[in-house]
């Protein structure tokens, strides 16, 4: 590989690209440089291609060193292991960026490495790793031959804003990645605030004109000589032999409407002529057959959406399938519901927990709390096949986190409803759009659990069939269809709005017109969606589980903490072990009280206001007898607050000795009389009885 240092400046930063000098065993390489975040990207393939399979085997890899923030990893070993979930993520990010731009024909096992070598704080390694992930694909000699790029674009204070710093990125109320050649797309992925279609497409625009010039810039570069792809053949006869008959058996199958039967029809007819071709071409059948069959289904079924603008199921192409809605479906979680719509279901629930339950997260940007967790399973009996549960897959990985961002539009803020929230989908039945039915499910459960949300939300995939300039749009689209077509763009949001979207193509790229229409398209079926969840329920219900924790929230001055706290710790273990709470004080001084019973929390609440409230001369106040003395008594009138009464002080006869009129644990009626110079308070029960 030639050596070669380049820049390209976009948005007021610099982009630097250096190949040549890294990892030259590699089929291509580059290192990307954005302020001081580094990221190295590899690519390698085996030489010999895969037999017998009909897709491009492509694994994505991104991982992040921890040295690159000058951190060293926590746990026990100090050394990085298994990916975690955003890096999992991020590698989806690339792979959907660059897949559809590989050859169709290409079978040698291809993975693509992007490392974080260095991290600013400031720019984030996904862009960097999604271009250098292009650059050192289309500068080997790989089948790669149109480059791509992605930018990132927010709105920020009304304006829109390309590749912001993360502290910024902080205040957006859009967060919009988008991958694509210089003339189309192949990926859109965004997390918004209820942004509007119209603003979503102006995003598109804005983030594609970027893109334009960062692909422009590849073009320019040194680049090997590509791989000519070699790719199996068959016979003329052995083909039309078996096309003769499984095009009149591909009409008749995307004819039956319902699932298991057309997949039983199509699989009977595969075993059958199989078995009789490989009895007649022996060689040839054992590499060629599934994949001619499967090549037809595909093609006929094309054929039939586009021409006659039905789909197999017999829906019109916006028809949604027949949905079903039902909350508080198990007796003892905090939240549950089940959604139905066609042939999928998700079974979502919903757990509230104290702060103390947050999700600590380890990254590079450095460590935070989440408050909001939303996990996505996918068990195998969703489709009928037998698959053990292992770990959780990147697909349940990524389906969840973009349930999950959908969803954080809607929650309280902190401020106002201090719990954890955890929302769980459990994929009971999968036949098309399973994320989405999460986002559906799991805006019931929120709303079934009495978490204040500010609206409903609910999302829907789009599809699309594209031949030529023909093209058809597939709204709600079923597992088939997404199988066999070149779209699967998922939109989720409001009434007032989108609140998250996902876009993954498999041909080299849509035009934002044909989006623009998909969004239109999903718009109307997400509204549609709404109203038949709001007719099952409209408002969060006004009262929580009886089995949820109760939660107290109060701040108090940053130097009252100390105070609050005590010496050692006495003063908040005495609350919680008096009232069965349990306590969390942030930085910033909010309290955060937390019990199953709603009387120990008040009480809670109630003493640790009182004990940053200031005694007064003159007041009369509740006290207790902590210490006996010869010359009077120490009662304590506010917690961590204690005062004299000296034995003059304690009845308006005479006494002798204090054990006389009071004891240790008595409650007392005390007034405050004086306050000396050095803060020592002097109180009288003799005053209070005189008024």
């Amino acid at each position: 590989m030639e050596y070669f240092i380049k820049e390209i400046e976009i948005a007021g930063k610099k982009i630097i690209v250096e190949s040549g000098k890294f990892a030259k065993q590699a089929n291509g390489s580059c290192m990307v440089r954005i302020g001081d975040t580094v990221v190295l990207v590899t690519v390698v393939a085996a030489e010999d291609p895969k037999i017998g399979i009909n897709f491009v085997p492509l694994t994505v890899d991104y991982r992040e060193r921890t040295y690159a923030a000058g951190k060293i990893p926590g746990g026990f070993f100090k050394r990085e292991a298994r990916p975690k979930d955003s890096e999992i993520l991020i590698s989806r990010l690339i792979d959907r960026s660059i897949r559809p731009l590989l050859s169709k024909f290409w079978r040698n096992d291809t993975q693509v490495s992007a490392i974080v070598l260095s991290h600013d704080g400031q720019n984030n390694p996904e862009i960097a790793a999604i271009i250098g992930a292009s650059i050192a694909l289309f500068t080997s000699n790989l089948p790669f031959t149109i480059p791509m790029a992605s930018a990132r674009v927010c709105k920020i204070n009304g304006q829109f804003v390309v590749n912001p710093t993360i502290s910024d990125q902080k205040i957006s109320s859009l967060d919009l990645i988008v991958s694509g050649t210089d003339e189309a797309l192949t990926m859109v992925e965004a997390s918004a605030k209820e942004i509007l279609e119209e603003e979503i497409i102006e995003a598109i625009e804005l983030a594609h004109s970027v893109i334009k010039k960062i692909c422009l810039f590849q073009k320019l570069l040194p680049k090997k000589s590509k791989i000519r792809i070699t790719h199996s053949q068959c016979s003329a006869s052995f083909k039309t032999n078996i096309e003769s008959e499984a095009v009149i058996k591909a009409k008749e199958a995307i004819t039956i409407s319902e699932k298991k039967e057309r997949e039983s029809f199509w699989d009977f007819f595969k075993k059958d002529i199989s078995s009789r071709f490989c009895e007649k071409y022996p060689q040839e059948c054992q590499d060629m057959i599934e994949i001619i069959l499967e090549d037809i289904f595909f093609k006929e079924a094309r054929e039939f959406i586009l021409s006659k603008k039905i789909r197999m199921d017999g829906r019109s192409l916006e028809e949604i399938r027949t949905i079903a809605c039902e909350t508080n479906v198990l007796p003892r979680v905090h939240g549950s519901s089940l959604f139905t719509r066609g042939q999928t279901q998700a079974l979502v629930t919903v757990t509230l927990g104290t702060p103390s339950d947050m999700q600590i997260m380890d990254e590079l940007k450095g460590e935070y709390k989440e408050r909001f967790i939303l996990h996505y399973n996918f068990p195998g009996f969703a489709t009928g096949e037998p698959k053990s549960e292992r770990s959780t897959s990147r697909r349940e990985i990524g389906h969840g986190y973009l349930a999950k961002r959908a969803l954080m539009a809607i929650l309280p803020d902190e401020e106002d409803f201090g719990y954890t929230i955890r929302v769980v989908s459990d994929i009971l039945e999968s036949n098309g759009s399973s994320s989405m039915a999460s986002v559906c499910g799991g805006s019931l459960a929120l709303f079934n659990a009495g978490v204040p949300v500010k609206s409903s939300c609910a999302g829907i995939a789009m599809g699309l069939i594209k031949e030529h300039d023909d093209y058809v749009i597939l709204t709600d689209i079923a597992g088939i269809e997404d199988h066999i077509g070149d779209m699967d763009f998922k939109v989720a949001g409001t009434k007032k709005g989108i609140t998250a979207l996902q876009m993954d193509i498999k041909i080299s790229g849509l035009t934002t017109e044909i989006i623009a229409h998909a969004l239109e398209r999903a718009k109307c079926g997400r509204l549609f969606i709404l109203d038949k969840m709001d007719s099952e329920i409209s408002i969060p219900n006004n009262n929580l589980s009886n089995l949820a924790p109760r939660i107290a929230i109060l701040t108090i001055p940053q130097n009252k903490i100390g105070e609050l706290i005590g010496p050692g710790g006495k003063n908040i273990r005495k609350i919680q072990e008096e009232n069965n709470v349990k306590i969390d004080i942030d930085e910033v001084g909010k309290v955060f009280i937390s019990g199953v019973e709603s009387i120990g929390v008040d009480s809670a609440k109630e003493y640790v206001e009182s004990l940053l409230s200031e005694v007064e001369i003159g007041k009369i106040y509740k006290g207790k007898i902590i210490k006996i003395m010869t010359f009077g008594a120490f009662a304590e009138i506010l917690p961590g607050k204690e005062g004299l009464i000296h034995i003059s002080q304690i009845s308006n006869q005479h006494i002798k000795r204090v054990e006389d009129v009071i004891n240790e644990g008595d409650e007392v009626k005390v007034k405050v009389i004086e306050i000396d110079k050095q803060g020592r308070i002097n109180l009288s029960v003799k005053a209070v009885n005189c008024e």
